[in-house]
């Protein structure tokens, strides 16, 4: 038996939307991976600078995702530790928590150009087999400049294509605040959820 390909999509997904979630079957479906986990960050270390819906409303959000498409996971590997909650430290749980499995990191292009920049990356690359790379219409990376800071990263990098959605967090908490149209953004069960506890309001802002 071969060993099994498991994918991790990290992120805040505050909220999650259609974005993620085509992603995610497309990274499912391209990369061919046996399981697929969603990892919620309670506090991202490189978001300081802004307020984060807590953590309680956006796992309760990404589990009505998994609920809606039924090929998903959702780990809490991160809301289990203290924080800070670095991503070199969570994939070195999942590798002992999975020793055998192959371990796909998922990101976004634009999280790729911050690479050199991620705590202690040399073990954050170290400890995952693939690292999958979502691109970004506004994004264009030069991979030559990141491998003469990452050397070896090209040989663990694969991206994933057909998946330039133009959907983001930010812009559906921005109509939110407007009182503009965001529910075509997110699956129902979502864009109920946040109507339900009046989310990204500005009074909760």
């Amino acid at each position: 038996m071969k060993n099994p390909r498991v994918g991790y999509f990290g992120g805040t997904f505050d909220p999650p939307h259609l974005g993620h979630i085509i992603l995610a079957v497309k990274a499912k479906e391209y990369l061919d991976l046996d399981e697929f986990r969603w990892i919620i960050t309670p506090e991202p270390p490189h978001k300081k600078d802004r307020t984060i819906t807590p953590v309680k409303y956006r796992l309760e959000m990404l589990k009505l995702v998994v609920a809606d498409q039924g090929m998903f996971e959702v780990s809490e590997v991160d809301i289990q530790r203290d924080p800070p909650h670095y991503a070199a430290d969570t994939v070195e749980i999942l590798k002992n928590q999975q020793p055998s499995a192959e371990l796909v990191y998922i990101i976004g292009e634009d999280s790729l150009k911050d690479l050199p920049d991620w705590h202690e990356t040399s073990r954050f690359l170290s400890a995952i087999d693939q690292l999958a790379v979502a691109p970004r219409p506004e994004v264009s990376t030069d991979m030559d400049q990141l491998e003469l800071i990452l050397p070896g990263l090209s040989d663990k990098i694969v991206f994933i294509p057909d998946v330039m959605i133009e959907i983001s967090s930010s812009m559906i908490r921005e109509r939110v605040r407007e009182g503009a149209p965001f529910e075509h953004f997110l699956i129902d069960s979502v864009a109920e959820y946040i109507k339900m506890n009046q989310l990204y309001l500005p009074e909760n802002e």
